[in-house]
């Protein structure tokens, strides 16, 4: 399960997606995220499927590799379905004792399901096509008027890359301690739900043990190469718009709009 996590792991390969700005890339990203929450209709999640369908496919990234992080979310997908299959009210198709199924909450139900996949999908070809030092150049240029008013840019996009950065070396070291436990013979598979908890402990100390560690050796090896924040800092490789990040900004803005026009679709 921990290997199936794809949010944070960078695929190199050679694609249009991956080549463009990551400023482009973060606010195609938002943009893509606001727009599943302006869809309200079939005709508005087939548009995000088309759309995200050919970012995908641009993208070169295999859809298989893709499709393994929603593993990581099954149990929050199940629990919205659950909650919006049985406690939307309306017109009753279905009903066992206390639970009853409506017409309602299947449409929510199915909605809300594809806007979590959605939305995983799309946050994954964000990070599977931006290295974390791109990521990093990207918030802090794009976010660099919030300077003005105090905010510390740089400080808080080195955090979110770092953390990043951090997640695909924390999943294999999580791998390697359930590995070294259950050679031991511990078991993280039988019993309820409070049982597989209370074995959860055996893993989730060293790994915090390990995580500590590893940011302490990062915050000293920063100390050592004389780092002192972004204030004076230049880059070996200053982020440019290219052509191709023109005309992206434009193919998102109609997309938005496609998206809003489809509310007013019956």
């Amino acid at each position: 399960m921990l290997r199936e996590i794809t949010l944070g792991q960078y695929y190199p390969v050679d694609s249009v997606i991956h080549r463009m700005d990551p400023r482009t890339k973060l606010l195609g990203t938002l943009l893509f995220i606001i727009s599943l929450f302006c869809a309200d209709n079939i005709w508005g999640y087939g548009a995000a499927a088309l759309f995200l369908a050919a970012v995908i496919k641009l993208s070169r990234v295999p859809f298989k590799f893709m499709v393994r992080g929603l593993k990581a979310v099954l149990v929050l997908l199940l629990i919205s379905v659950s909650f919006n299959l049985f406690l939307t009210s309306g017109q009753v198709i279905f009903q066992i004792g206390f639970l009853k199924i409506t017409l309602e909450g299947v449409r929510t139900a199915a909605f809300m399901a594809l806007r979590l996949i959605f939305l995983v999908l799309g946050s994954s070809v964000m990070t599977l096509t931006t290295t974390p030092n791109e990521l990093t150049d990207g918030l802090e240029k794009g976010l660099g008027f919030l300077n003005r008013v105090g905010v510390p840019v740089h400080e808080v996009a080195m955090m979110m890359s770092i953390a990043l950065r951090f997640i695909p070396i924390l999943i294999e070291e999580a791998d390697k301690i359930m590995k070294a436990q259950m050679a031991r013979g511990a078991d993280f598979e039988s019993g309820n739900l409070v049982q597989r908890a209370k074995s959860m402990v055996p893993l989730l100390v060293p790994l915090f043990i390990s995580a500590f560690r590893r940011a302490t050796d990062l915050a000293m090896a920063m100390e050592a190469r004389c780092y002192r924040g972004g204030e004076g800092r230049t880059k070996m490789k200053p982020l440019r718009y290219q052509k191709r990040d023109r005309v992206s900004q434009v193919v998102l803005v109609l997309y938005l709009a496609v998206m809003i026009g489809t509310r007013f679709v019956s």
